[in-house]
This record gives C-alpha cells, sequence and structure tokens, in this order.
C-alpha cells in the first residue's frame, strides 16, 4: 500500500444515475433490476480492491443522498423543483446500492437534510488539511470546486471520472471552465442550471460567463462592472438579474464544514471479506464477479471494467459502444450443429418444434437483393441457441443438365411452412424481417406475428456508438457487439468478384452453416436485446410506433407507383439537349472547352484562367468547386458558376431520376418499388432507396417535371396528404410558446406571424426572411449560418437570433433546456419516447461538439413528427378498409407526406378520413396543444395532387 494516505470518496447518488443511464440493464434471478447495481458493484470492486497500485485507495468510503432537501431549499423553494422523479425501474435499485456497498464492508455516509456533495465537500477539506490526498469518484462539476493542488501541508484534491477513465485536476478544471477551481462557483452563478433550477441570469451561457469572470476576476466585480459596460442585451442581464445570480452563487456553493459522522481513520480499507459479498453477488445472479471473487481475482478487468460485456461476454467490447450487457449462459455458437433439412418429415419434425417453440427466429435466403425481384433459395429456422436448421429449396445450377442436391419441393414446403409462418401463436423473429415479409408474400406467405432485432437495436441505441454514426443495427455488427462472435460474411460462402457465385450454387453443407447461423444469432440478440426495451423505457417506442409499422412499410414497397416511362424518357432527352446547351455557354464564358465535369479542370479555369478571388486548394492540390464555392462566386456576379450549378442540377437530375427510374421499372409489376428503411436516420425518420423518391426537388419546376411522371393506374387518381408545417407546430407545443400556440389555432400564416413579431410589418421580403429564421433557429444554428442565408453579417445575424429569442423567449428556454438535458443524459427524447443518442455532445472537438448540438435541438422535434406520421401510417389503411375503401393504397411516405392511389369515385369518401387519422395520430398517447394541419389535394400526377 502506497506510504501516502489516500482517501477516495465515492458520490454513490451521482454515480447510480451515470450507471443507469449509460449502462444498459439486466434483472436479477427474481426479475428485480440491477443494471445500474451491476455498474455501481464493478466500480467499488475495481476502487477498494487496489488495481492500481501505485495510486490506489488507503481509505474509503462511500457518501450518499438520504433526502431530497438540504438548506437550499430554505433559501430558495424552488431548488431543483424540475427534477422528474426517479425512473420506475431504478427505485427499486437505490436500497440494492446500500446493500452493495455493505457488501463490501464499506462505510456508507448519508445525512438527513445534508446533501451527497456537501459531505464529500466537508470530508474532501478535512483529509487534505490534514495531509492527505483525496480523490472524488465524480464527474459532477459542482465538485469541481474542491480540486487543489498538494503542498507540504496540505494534501492533493482530485476527481476520477470513472466512466470516462479520466483524471481531473487543475488543468482539466481550467479547461473546462476557462478559471481555477476557486472561480468554478462564480461561473455556475452566472449560467445556472436547469436541472438544479438554479436560476443563473438568463441568456447567459458557459462562454459568456467564463468571459465575465476572466475579465473581472470574480462574480461580484462583473455585476458591478455592468453599469460602465457598453449598451447590450447582456448589460441590461447583468443588472436586471443581479439578485439572480447572487442567489445562485449562494446555492452553488458547497457547504465545507458539516459534523463527520465517521471518523476519517476508520474508512482504513483492510481488504475485502469474501462471505458477505458473495451471498450478494450470488443473490442477485452476477456470476461472473462471483466466479472471480471465487478463483482469488482481485477483481473485474480493467479499464472500462464497468461494462458487464467485459465480465460476461467473451470478445465483446467494453463500454466504449455503451450497449452490452451480461448476456444469459447460453452454448456457444457452434456451425456444426445445425441440420440441412432435406425432407418432408424432417421439415415437418422442425415445424413441429416451431410451434412448441413459441418464439423462433426466420431468415430467408434468396437470389437477389431486391425483395420485388429475388427468387426464394432456401429458409432458416431457430428454435433457440444453438438449434437451428436450413431449408434449401432451389440449389443447384439453373440449367436442366445440373445436378441437384435433395431438398424438399418449392411447392410443398411453401404449403408446409405457411401454417406456421402466419400462426398468431408463434412469434417470428427477425433481423430486418421486411425483407423477409416481402419476399414470402410474394410466395403467398402472410407472416405475422413478428419481431425485428434490428429495430429494437435501433429503438434503444440510435446514434450511440462512439462514432456517433447512426447506423450500426446490421446483424454482424450486432453480434459481434452483443454477442461476441463474427458470423460468416456472405463472401465467405459467395465469393466475390468474378468468381463470385449465386447462392443457390453454394454447397449444401456450407450453406447451412451461414445461413442457420443468420437465424441462430438472430435468436440469440432477441434474447439479448428485447428484455431491454422494458426497463429502458424502450418498449414504448418500439411496441406503439415502430414495430406496428413495419408490415405497413413493407406492403407500401410491394404496391409501388406507377411511372410513366414515355414522359421520363422525354424529359431525359430535354434534360440532355438543355446540359448540351448549358455546356456550350460555360465554354464560351471560359474561353476555351474542357470537362465540366472534372472538378479540377474547373478549378483551374476559375481560379487560375478567369482569376476569380477566393479558390482554395485542398490536400489533393486542387481548387475546391462545391456547390458552397460556385454559390459564393454567384453571388459575386460570376455569370460562369450559374451556368455550372444549373448543369450538374440537370445532370443529377437526369442521371439519378429521369434515367434510372425508367431502369427501376419492375417488369412483372410495370411500378417503381422503393426500399424504405426503419433505422436510416437517427432522429426515427424514414429513408427511401433504391431509388430514392424522398429527394426530388419540391419547389423547382424541373422537380414538378420529375413529379408529373408519377401517375395512377387507369381509373385511379392520385391523392397527397401533408402535414402542414408540423415542425414549427410541435415546437410551439414542445417549448410551450403562447404567441406561436395562438397563431396556429387561429389558422394563421405562421410566418406572416413570425414576421410581424419580429420586423413589425409583413411583406414578402419580411415573411421570407422570418420562414428562414423559423425553421434555422429549430435546427440549433449559429449567426454564421444564419448570416449565409439571410445574406447579412454575422453581428446582424446575432441581433436576428436575440430578436427572436426576445419574442418568442420560450424557444431560447426549450433549447437551453434541451441541450443540458442532452449533456447530463447523453441523449434526446421525443413526446413517444424515443431516444436519439449524441457520445460526442460533450466532445472537446469544438466542430463535433456544436454539430451535436445542433443536431441534439431538432432531434426532439424532428423525430415527434416522425413518429406522428408513422403513427398515422398504421392507423390510415385499416381506418380506410373499415370505411369499406380497402381499394385504396398508399403508396409513398415523404418526409411529411403520404400518397395515395385510388379509385376516383372513392376520394370524397376517403379524404376526410385520412385527414382525421393523421390529425388525431399523436393521441391518446400524447395530447398537442397545438392542432396539426393537414393539406390534401388530388390529381392525375403526383405533381398534380399538390
Amino acid at each position: 500500500m502506497a506510504d501516502k494516505q489516500h482517501l477516495y470518496l465515492v458520490d454513490g447518488s451521482s454515480y447510480i444515475f451515470r450507471a443507469y443511464h449509460r449502462l444498459p440493464p439486466l434483472t436479477d434471478p427474481e426479475g428485480t433490476p440491477v443494471g445500474a447495481v451491476y455498474g455501481y458493484t464493478t466500480m467499488l470492486w475495481k476502487l477498494a480492491d487496489d488495481l492500481d497500485k501505485a495510486d490506489g485507495p488507503t481509505h474509503l468510503a462511500v457518501v450518499l443522498d438520504k433526502s431530497g432537501t438540504s438548506f437550499r431549499n430554505e433559501i430558495y423553494d424552488q431548488y431543483k423543483a424540475n427534477r422528474p422523479p426517479a425512473p420506475e425501474d431504478l427505485l427499486p435499485q437505490f436500497p440494492l446500492i446500500r446493500d452493495a456497498t455493505r457488501a463490501f464492508s464499506l462505510p456508507m455516509i448519508e445525512e438527513e437534510n445534508v446533501e451527497a456533495d456537501d459531505m464529500i465537500a466537508s470530508y474532501a477539506r478535512a483529509a487534505a488539511a490534514r495531509g492527505w490526498n483525496v480523490t472524488i469518484v465524480s464527474s459532477d462539476k459542482d465538485l469541481m470546486q474542491l480540486v487543489q493542488a498538494g503542498s507540504d501541508s496540505m494534501g492533493e484534491i482530485d476527481m476520477l471520472d470513472t466512466m470516462k477513465s479520466q483524471r481531473i485536476h487543475l488543468p482539466e478544471v481550467e479547461e473546462k471552465f476557462g478559471v481555477g477551481p476557486e472561480l468554478v462557483g462564480d461561473v455556475l452563478a452566472l449560467m445556472g442550471d436547469s436541472v438544479d433550477n438554479i436560476p443563473g441570469i438568463f441568456g447567459v451561457g458557459p462562454k459568456t460567463a467564463t468571459k465575465l469572470i476572466q475579465e473581472h476576476g470574480s462574480l461580484t466585480a462583473a455585476l458591478d462592472a455592468a453599469e460602465d459596460m457598453k449598451k447590450s442585451k447582456l448589460k441590461e442581464r447583468l443588472i436586471e438579474h443581479r439578485a439572480d445570480a447572487e442567489l445562485s452563487r449562494v446555492l452553488v456553493t458547497l457547504k465545507e464544514d458539516c459534523p463527520l459522522p465517521i471518523p476519517i481513520d476508520d474508512m482504513k480499507l483492510d481488504g475485502i471479506p469474501a462471505e458477505p459479498l458473495a451471498a450478494f453477488l450470488e443473490k442477485h445472479g452476477f456470476t461472473s464477479l462471483l466466479r472471480r471473487l471465487g478463483a482469488g481475482h482481485g477483481s473485474p478487468d480493467r479499464p472500462n471494467d464497468l461494462s458487464p460485456a467485459k465480465a460476461e461476454n467473451k470478445g465483446a467490447e467494453p463500454t466504449s459502444k455503451g450497449n452490452s450487457q451480461p448476456l444469459p449462459e447460453l452454448p456457444e455458437i457452434d456451425r456444426s450443429t445445425y441440420e440441412t433439412v432435406q425432407t418432408m418429415e424432417r421439415l415437418e419434425h422442425w415445424i413441429t418444434k416451431c410451434f412448441a417453440a413459441r418464439e423462433i427466429a426466420v431468415d430467408t435466403e434468396t437470389s437477389a437483393l431486391d425483395a420485388m425481384r429475388a427468387d426464394l433459395v432456401g429458409i432458416s429456422l431457430a428454435t433457440g441457441a444453438g438449434e437451428a436448421c436450413y431449408i434449401p429449396l432451389a440449389h443447384g445450377g439453373n440449367d436442366m443438365f445440373s445436378e441437384k442436391p435433395e431438398q424438399v419441393p418449392l411447392d410443398d414446403a411453401i404449403a408446409a411452412l405457411k401454417p406456421l409462418l402466419e400462426s398468431d401463436a408463434v412469434l417470428k423473429i427477425g433481423q430486418n424481417i421486411k425483407y423477409d415479409l416481402n419476399v414470402l408474400a410474394r410466395y403467398g406467405i402472410a407472416v405475422s406475428p413478428i419481431d425485428d432485432t434490428m429495430i429494437i437495436s435501433f429503438d434503444l441505441d440510435a446514434g450511440r456508438s462512439q462514432d456517433g454514426i447512426g447506423g450500426g443495427h446490421g446483424m454482424d455488427e450486432l453480434s459481434e457487439r452483443h454477442l461476441g462472435h463474427i458470423p460468416l460474411a456472405f463472401k465467405d460462402v459467395c465469393g466475390t468478384g468474378k468468381k463470385a457465385i449465386p447462392f443457390g450454387e453454394v454447397p449444401l453443407d456450407k450453406a447451412t452453416e451461414y445461413a442457420a447461423e443468420d437465424a441462430d444469432v438472430t435468436w440469440r440478440l432477441h434474447r439479448h436485446l428485447k428484455p431491454r426495451l422494458a426497463v429502458e423505457h424502450g418498449a414504448r417506442i418500439y411496441e406503439r410506433v415502430d414495430r406496428p409499422l413495419i408490415p405497413v412499410v413493407a406492403q407500401m414497397e410491394r404496391h409501388g407507383i406507377k411511372v410513366d416511362r414515355a414522359r421520363l424518357a422525354k424529359l431525359s432527352e430535354e434534360f440532355a439537349t438543355e446540359t448540351a446547351r448549358l455546356e456550350a455557354t460555360i465554354h464560351e464564358l471560359a474561353g476555351e472547352e474542357f470537362t465540366v465535369g472534372s472538378p479540377k479542370q474547373l478549378g483551374d479555369i476559375l481560379f487560375d484562367k478567369l482569376g476569380y478571388k477566393g479558390g482554395k486548394k485542398g490536400k489533393s492540390g486542387q481548387y475546391s468547386t462545391d456547390q458552397s464555392v460556385l454559390e459564393r462566386l454567384s453571388g459575386e456576379g460570376a455569370e460562369i458558376a450559374d451556368k455550372v450549378l444549373e448543369w450538374r442540377q440537370l445532370t443529377k437530375l437526369k442521371s439519378t431520376y429521369t434515367d434510372a427510374l425508367q431502369e427501376a421499372i419492375n417488369p412483372d409489376t410495370g411500378r417503381v418499388h422503393t426500399s424504405y428503411s426503419l433505422v436510416g436516420a437517427q432522429t426515427g425518420r424514414l429513408s427511401s432507396t433504391d431509388p430514392n423518391l424522398q429527394n426530388i426537388p419540391i419547389r423547382t419546376p424541373i422537380g414538378r417535371q420529375i413529379r408529373e411522371a408519377f401517375v395512377p393506374e387507369d381509373g385511379n387518381v392520385l391523392l397527397a396528404a401533408d402535414y402542414s408545417q408540423i415542425e414549427l407546430r410541435l415546437a410551439a407545443h414542445m417549448a410551450d410558446v403562447d404567441t406561436l400556440k395562438d397563431a396556429f389555432a387561429k389558422g394563421e400564416d405562421i410566418h406572416s406571424r413570425t414576421a410581424q413579431e419580429m420586423y413589425g410589418t409583413v411583406d414578402r421580403d419580411t415573411r421570407a426572411r422570418a420562414k428562414t429564421i423559423n425553421f434555422a433557429i429549430l435546427y440549433g444554428i449559429s449567426r454564421w449560418g444564419l448570416a449565409g442565408r439571410l445574406g447579412v453579417e454575422p453581428d446582424e445575424a446575432q441581433e436576428v437570433i436575440d430578436t427572436y429569442f426576445k419574442r418568442f423567449p420560450g424557444i431560447q428556454a426549450y433549447i437551453h433546456a434541451t441541450l443540458e438535458t442532452v449533456r447530463e443524459r447523453g441523449y434526446s427524447e421525443t413526446l413517444f419516447g424515443r431516444k436519439t443518442w449524441f457520445p460526442r455532445i460533450n466532445s472537446k472537438n469544438q466542430m463535433e461538439r456544436q454539430g451535436s448540438e445542433r443536431a441534439a435541438i431538432n432531434a426532439p422535434i424532428q423525430g415527434t413528427s416522425a413518429d406522428i406520421i408513422k403513427r398515422a401510417m398504421a392507423r390510415v389503411m385499416p381506418a380506410l378498409n373499415d370505411a369499406g375503401l380497402g381499394h385504396a393504397k398508399m403508396l409513398l411516405q415523404v418526409h411529411d407526406e403520404l400518397v395515395f392511389e385510388l379509385p376516383e369515385a372513392d376520394v370524397a369518401a376517403a379524404r376526410p378520413i385520412i385527414e382525421r387519422v393523421m390529425a388525431t395520430a399523436a393521441e391518446p398517447a400524447v395530447k398537442l396543444s397545438v392542432p396539426l394541419g393537414i393539406e390534401i389535394g388530388t390529381g392525375m400526377s403526383w405533381d398534380a395532387a399538390h
């Protein structure tokens, strides 16, 4: 043990919440949630057993909050008044935290009407005064006021953020706050804290607060200096809200002289008695920790041992992914145990086994990725871990002389499997099961009921990976992350390049290993992920929004939409003629011929030959000629930049739509079948691919020409139903902005109302500016970004933002509260409970942090909008069917719009039903304080329906 005494003070109250929000949950053998307890237990083990001998604790105590009140409530009755109650599944874990502490035979400090932070401060100062080093195990910014350097007579006080494995010394405090620990309280007093309901000064954020304290040296000096400042909103706020700042300074000041209920010397560590700890671990099912204890190991693996995956899951990633948890005891994956089902007798055996299992994983193997053109090659089933089979249905060569292996005839297999796959008594689990639904639907099988591990993963962990990408929900990645297993890759069995073979030509032993493994892994992932929905509050969004949508979207994909091939061909020809004309004009303006599509040649023409200013070369040595560069040059009067922008738009529309849509027409149906992804956008919006029908320009004449090519079948019309300004309506509700709510309630034009509030007058210019501002603010735009959109200087743009927040203060309060919540929890939440994680929200990299902040501001609004239209999609067809309008089909979902095809005679009856379903889609789960406006049009093309 180290010579110098070293006291560790564990902020148990803070840590339990961090463990709850950042670590996946699990339940003990009695069904009690213990996910946060596991993380807490693992942390204590690491600290108490002195894993790092050079800097381990000689003394240790855990400090907890015993009650929800303190002297601060007497000073300010609104202190912590806005804190939500603890989550339901966390409440039963609080007593277990105390049990865990006692199981380690560690001192536990909790005093009535004294906050844990004050008790930590009192013990830290007392120990440091005795020359002891002190480590506070917490990341609480308030406790950073205590950090100090050591001296001959005084001990050092630092902090340890165990979730990041980061030590916090003086430099880290100064980096975060821009001042030393002695002035942190002054910065906090200016900033305020929405979580603890500390008022601060409204409109003063971290940067402004830090700058004021740096410039003036203290809170009092900064407030005193306000009178002499230049006229500004900041000056007004400092003077007007001085009392709030002074009150806040008292609230954030830690009490350092609390009586110490346990003498510091009594906190000495003398090892961990095995018996009480063993009983605790066994009772709650922490088997890996129990095995380590029995084997004499001091503690779990380090660092990042807070992740149960590290303790329970071979090869799995630690907390970097933030979403692994202990696995149920399952056998390791052994591909040799899978069965190839080649006879009807064995198929019937497996069908009986599936009915008995009640929950099965299903996967299809096909001849192509496009579900509307793919032929079924085989089906795999899994009834449990390691209990999987593959049923080959179309293996062998394509020609009549090819040798085909023994397999059940396709028609016989489909007839036998249909009752199972359609049975309400058996849950069918898939990974991206929408694809399998569409494949099997073409063989007359309507698979139901279903679960989808990809969607479950998305609803739990959207955006949670450290790289911040919203993807990461494919089977291979989920398997590696959660199961510690890398499945066979498609190329491993089919090869790549010219040597690649269709799956139907893969030998059955290899095909079985690959296909049955997919079903096995899917079953295991379901066993791992599904229980998390309940304890992580993901069941609400999965069961009420996303799972009901899967068969709806699958059916939309199967319906497809008709396009006029002749019209597209004519547009392609017109675009080709126009691009040729533009090229000639561009060459004339350049004074020579060159390849307009070559960024290098274009850059050389613009900046070297024509001499335009502002050209910047990248690492490749060539000039940047992206859209922003061309738009800047266009704004400066460069005609050639205008023409290049036109040329690029036309060539893109031609290649992406008018040419590609002709190729995308299915020869069997004569329609275009897009593919929707339910996990493509981090906020929950659907995305469209192959082809992408969501990026066709809406307001440009060229975009409208393309939409004219989307047409109904003879006797039908297209109906487009669009939510009007839904994100602004949701912002008015979520930010509780009375002015905007009143405007929507009265049916006013919201952009005109904003123009009136902002500029005092409404004309074409002010309305256009107001529209830009309305949407830009909701996307967390910066002064520079808004300046670019409005064509003004950044200072003027800042004045616009300040004026907007003054006229609509609820929006600014919403933004501040949202960011504070996301920084604390790591995720945002929609009104329906959809979580979007932002792992870079506290990044030291400014670009990363600001990008996350902008996304976090908009995510609850855009996500709620996506949730609402999804709920409408799931309800509208049943409502139409109930009304006897079953000939109507929902074809497309594009952002806030739904497109239907229906007989012209049914429009009058269908229109009010569609409008009612869409207008009430949020209910009864959410009652909005603003009406949802629906605009409906019909016509003989998609464009005409607008």
